[in-house]
Order: C-alpha cells, then sequence, then structure tokens
C-alpha cells in the first residue's frame, strides 16, 4: 500500500522539530544556567540572548510567508537546516557577550528559516480534514526533542558547554540536512490531492465545493485576513502563550538553582517531565482538534499555563514543580498545533504562507518579550517570583483573547461560485 507522500513530510517535519527542540528550544536554560554560572553575566544580558532567537522573526516572517507561498518550503529549509548548525559551531567559541549574541543571530535566522513556520507551512498544504492530526504529530517531534534535554545537561555538566554545542551543530547538518530535502511544494504540483482523497470541486479556481460539504471552503487573501478580528485575536493570544514559553524554556532551570539549590542536571528532570506530559497533550490534541472548538481548548490551556507556572514560581519542592510539569507540559503540547491549524481552518490554504508570517511576526514579540521581562524583574528582585506572577496573569488575559477567536464570515466572492453552481 502506498504511503501518502504528505505523512512523508510529516515524519521529515518531526524529525526537524526534535533536533531543534533537543538542542535550542528547550535546551537554552541549560545553557543559559551554565553561561551565568562560569561567565557571571547577568540573567538580563542571557535572556537578551535567547530573546534573539525570536527577533528575527519580526523582521524576516512577512518575507519568509512570500517566498514559501511562491516557491515552497523545502530550498528556505535545507538553508536554514545549514545555518543552524553552523549556528551551534559558532556557540561554541564564544568569550564574550558580543560573540555570544552573533552566535544566537545565526542560530535565530537557521531555526526561523527551517523551524516551526516553514514546517508547518509545508505540511499544511498536503493535509485538510486531517490537518490537526499532522501538525499534531509534527509537533509531537518538539515535544520528544524536549524529554532529551537532560541528555544535553548531562553533556553540558560533564564535558562542557562548548563540547556539546560543537558537538550540536555537527549533528544538525549530518542529520537535519537529509530530512530538509523530502519537502515538496503542493500535491497538485506531484499529481496528488490533499489529504490524498480525491474531491469533487465544482470551481478548481476557488475551490469552493467538495464531495462531503457544499459550503464554500475558505480562501482569504491576506487582505481579507487582515480585516477580521479573528486574525488580530489569533495573533494576539498566540503572543502571550509564546511570552509564557520562552521564559519557562529561558530560565526554569536557573530559578530551580537559585531558589531550590538544584544543579543543572537535577533541574533538568523536571523539563524532561514536563516534556513528557507535552507529549501526551501532543496525542490528545489531535482528537480534541477535531471534537471541539481549537479556540475554546487553547482558552482552557492558557488557564492551565498560568496555573502551571505559578506552582513553579512557588515551589517548595518535588510536589509542586510536578504540578507545574504536569499543567505545563499538557497546556503546550495540546495548544501548540492549534496555532497553526485554527489558522487554515479559518482562512484557508491559498495565501496561508503569508499570512502565518504575518501573524509570526506578531506571536515573535512574545518569544523576546518573556525571557527579557523575567530577567528584568529577577535582576531587580533578586529572584524569579514577581516576574512569573506577572506572566502568570499575562497568560488569562491570553485566555480571553483565545475564547473571543471566532471564526470570520468567508469572504462575499467565495459565495457566488457556489450559488451559480447550484
Amino acid at each position: 500500500m502506498k504511503i501518502f507522500y504528505g505523512w512523508k513530510m510529516v515524519m521529515a517535519a518531526a524529525g526537524l522539530q526534535f533536533i531543534q527542540s533537543m538542542m535550542l528550544y528547550q535546551a537554552f536554560g541549560a545553557y543559559a544556567a551554565a553561561l551565568i554560572e562560569e561567565k557571571g553575566w547577568s540573567k538580563t544580558s542571557v535572556a537578551g540572548a535567547s530573546s534573539l532567537q525570536s527577533m528575527e522573526a519580526v523582521g524576516i516572517g512577512a518575507i519568509l510567508g512570500w517566498f514559501i507561498d511562491k516557491y515552497g518550503s523545502r530550498q528556505i529549509i535545507k538553508i536554514g537546516t545549514i545555518l543552524f548548525g553552523v549556528g551551534f559551531i559558532l556557540l561554541s567559541q564564544l568569550d564574550s557577550l558580543p560573540t555570544l549574541y552573533g552566535a544566537m543571530v545565526v542560530l535565530a535566522i537557521g531555526s526561523s528559516m527551517a523551524g516551526y513556520f516553514p514546517l508547518n507551512v509545508g505540511v499544511i498544504q498536503w493535509f485538510e480534514k486531517k490537518r490537526a492530526r499532522a501538525l499534531s504529530c509534527v509537533s509531537l517531534g518538539l515535544a520528544l526533542g524536549g524529554m532529551c534535554v537532560p541528555v544535553v545537561a548531562w553533556s553540558i555538566q560533564y564535558f562542557g558547554w562548548r563540547g556539546t554545542a560543537m558537538c550540536c551543530g555537527i549533528v544538525a547538518i549530518l542529520v537535519g540536512f537529509p530530512l530538509a530535502c523530502v519537502f515538496r511544494r503542493r500535491p497538485e504540483d506531484f499529481g496528488e490531492v490533499v489529504d490524498g482523497t480525491p474531491k469533487v470541486v465544482t470551481d478548481p479556481s476557488v475551490q469552493s465545493v467538495s464531495a462531503t460539504d457544499d459550503k464554500p471552503q475558505p480562501v482569504f487573501s491576506v487582505r481579507e485576513a487582515l480585516h477580521t478580528h479573528a486574525f488580530w485575536l489569533l495573533a494576539c493570544g498566540h503572543c502571550t502563550a509564546l511570552i509564557i514559553v520562552t521564559a519557562v524554556n529561558t530560565h526554569a532551570i536557573n530559578h530551580m538553582r537559585i531558589s531550590l539549590g538544584y544543579t543543572i542536571p537535577q533541574a533538568a528532570v523536571y523539563i524532561t517531565l514536563m516534556t513528557l506530559f507535552q507529549v501526551i497533550g501532543v496525542l490528545m490534541g489531535g482528537y480534541l482538534g477535531d471534537k471541539f472548538e481549537k479556540r475554546r481548548v487553547a482558552a482552557l490551556c492558557m488557564l492551565m499555563h498560568a496555573a502551571g507556572l505559578l506552582s513553579l514560581t512557588y515551589a517548595t519542592g518535588p510536589t509542586a514543580l510536578v504540578v507545574f510539569s504536569v499543567l505545563h507540559g499538557l497546556a503546550w503540547g495540546i495548544r501548540g498545533p492549534f496555532m497553526q491549524a485554527i489558522r487554515a481552518d479559518y482562512f484557508g490554504r491559498g495565501s496561508i504562507g503569508m499570512i502565518l508570517g504575518i501573524s509570526g511576526m506578531l506571536a515573535a514579540l512574545g518569544q523576546v518579550t518573556g525571557p527579557l521581562l523575567a530577567g528584568i524583574l529577577g535582576d531587580a528582585t533578586g529572584n524569579y517570583r514577581l516576574g512569573f506572577t506577572v506572566l502568570a496573569c499575562i497568560a488569562v488575559g491570553g485566555s480571553s483573547l483565545f475564547w473571543f477567536a471566532k471564526r470570520p464570515p468567508l469572504p462575499a466572492r467565495l459565495y457566488r461560485p457556489a450559488l451559480q453552481g447550484a
């Protein structure tokens, strides 16, 4: 039996997400703790380096989106994979804050070009009915990669952060580049159809009617999407979610080191537990996304983020840290794949690259803000309690943004072909 090529792309995307999560996204906290301890740098200065992982998305998100819509994601992902590996090699050679920032810029551009955004856009083009399931599988790679953070933490502890970074860079290129070569543009360009199942279309130029649904399918232009309330509510909600996630990834290990006296490997155990529940959340997300409204599930997940962050903030022992790991991990795992799936559901595939690119520019502000806000308040107070408490309040506000992000009405032009066909 022939396997639909879209699922091969899903597996490749999951593999690339695994590499990036294990080496950078959820492991940077281990590097941050090691650098603060060895170099004596402030929490804010290291948080600024973490924020650079996302700052470039503010500037190039729309450009990436336009390029992917026009030419596909394959070449972007291949170049990004090489830059990602080179960034780690540069990281292994740093000797000052400016060189740290320079290495993080290269890592940031590489992870942006071969990461969450282009991978998801590539997969979205191949799926419609099974979109939530496919994107959940991609996010499974991100979650499983986080479970390997203790390996990186152990390597930093015993072989040093320089040797660990060098090894990560070489492996990222040797393993990641072949996975990047798996990607193709749209299924129609290769004689295949979305989901691998043919569907009846009365007007192919508009994709308005399918065999199982007589209603027009959403095909928003970028301009039309920008004129909806849903676009801005989803973008701002996603921004608040990333404020929480990136702050935790950057500072959680150092918080446990300062407040509870844990070593880096000991603190990484709870990040692994968090990631285990993230995996469980991803597996649950595919089912929940098909059964319930994604916006309402995302709103509930933001409340779980808030409760988990407060458990981490005021933890006095393992019990509260386990509560944090369970709530934050489940919330991230369930909510994460919905962020792109819900936009594809609302706005269609036609201009999804540009739509996600502009959304990503706004969401990236959260990735920049989260680590910096926690770091600045941490330096001012000597610990992370105030900063994490403020972030928990922001998460509660993000819940209401998702709750009110209702599906927008279709553009009037989509109804005309359907009516003519009738």
